[in-house]
C-alpha cells in the first residue's frame, strides 16, 4: 500500500462485516489506517474482510463483540489500543431497522432498537473518547439515515433512535473540538445494501429524487472516509445527507411542476 493520508492510524467500524460497514472499513484500510474490524455473530465475514485489508497490504485484526453491552464496547476499543498502539477513528455504523405501526411497537422491539442504534454508539463512545482527548485527536463518524429527516411511518423507535444519536454526535462535537475531535453524522438514504427480513419493505417517503437510482455502498463510504481525512478536519456537527436529493435540509424533492 502506497503512502496515504491515515498511515498510522487505527479505525475501528463497528458492525464491519458486512454492507456499508464493511466497505467503511475498506476504504480507511485503502488510505492507510489499520482497521479493527467489529462483528457480533458472523465471525467468519469479519475475518473475510480483515484478510481482504491484509491482501491490499493493510493492517487489520477481527474483534467479535456485542456492543450494546458496555463492557464488550470498552473491549472494543481497548482491542484497538493494544494491538495498533492508539484509537483515531470511530464510525458507529452498527444498527438494526424494524418496521411497525406506533400503536404495534412490541416493548421489546422498542428497547432492541434503543440498544442497537442508540445505546450501542453512546457505550463506545465512553470508551473512546478518553483516548482520543488523551492523544489530542480523533473523528467520530455515526452512520444515522433517512427515516428521522422523511417522517417515515411505522419506525417510530428507528426515527427516535437516530434523532438521538445525532444529537450525541452533535454532544460529542460541542464538548470535544478543543482536543482536535471532531464528530459528524452521515445519513444515507436508499442504498443498495443486503437488508435482512426485519427490516421491512424499503420505505417509499421521498421516493423521488433528482439522481433516480439506489445509492451505492462505496458513496456512503466516501462521504465516511473525506470526514476522516486532512480535508475534513474543519467539518463538525453536522449530518452530511448521502441521498441523492431526495432530502434537501428543510425540503422534500418532488418532480411536480408548482
Amino acid at each position: 500500500m502506497s503512502e496515504t493520508p491515515l498511515k498510522g492510524q487505527v479505525a475501528v467500524i463497528t458492525g464491519s462485516a458486512r454492507n456499508i460497514g464493511r466497505e467503511i472499513a475498506l476504504q480507511l484500510a485503502r488510505e492507510g489506517a489499520a482497521i479493527v474490524v467489529n462483528g457480533r455473530s458472523d465471525k467468519a465475514a469479519a475475518q473475510s474482510v480483515a484478510r481482504e485489508i491484509r491482501s491490499i497490504g493493510g493492517q487489520s485484526t477481527v474483534c467479535m463483540s456485542d456492543v450494546t453491552e458496555p463492557e464488550a464496547a470498552a473491549h472494543l476499543m481497548i482491542t484497538a489500543k493494544n494491538t495498533f498502539g492508539r484509537l483515531d477513528i470511530l464510525v458507529c455504523n452498527a444498527a438494526i431497522r424494524r418496521q411497525q405501526p406506533f400503536v404495534d411497537i412490541p416493548i421489546e422491539e422498542w428497547h432492541e432498537v434503543m440498544n442497537v442504534d442508540l445505546n450501542a454508539p453512546f457505550y463506545c463512545l465512553k470508551a473512546a473518547i478518553p483516548m482520543m482527548i488523551e492523544q489530542k485527536y480523533g473523528r467520530v463518524v455515526t452512520i444515522g439515515g433517512s427515516t428521522l429527516h422523511l417522517l417515515t411511518p411505522n419506525r417510530a423507535h428507528v426515527t427516535a433512535a437516530k434523532m438521538g444519536l445525532l444529537g450525541l454526535t452533535r454532544a460529542i462535537a460541542i464538548e470535544h473540538g478543543e482536543f482536535n475531535i471532531t464528530a459528524n453524522c452521515v445519513a444515507p438514504g436508499h442504498i443498495e445494501t443486503v437488508r435482512g427480513a426485519s427490516a421491512g419493505n424499503r420505505s417509499t417517503g421521498g421516493i423521488e429524487r433528482p439522481i433516480e437510482r439506489l445509492g451505492s455502498m462505496a458513496e456512503v463510504a466516501s462521504m465516511v472516509t473525506h470526514l476522516c481525512k486532512p480535508e475534513g478536519a474543519y467539518v463538525t456537527g453536522q449530518c452530511l445527507h448521502v441521498n441523492g436529493g431526495m432530502y434537501m435540509g428543510c425540503l422534500l424533492y418532488t418532480s411536480d411542476a408548482a
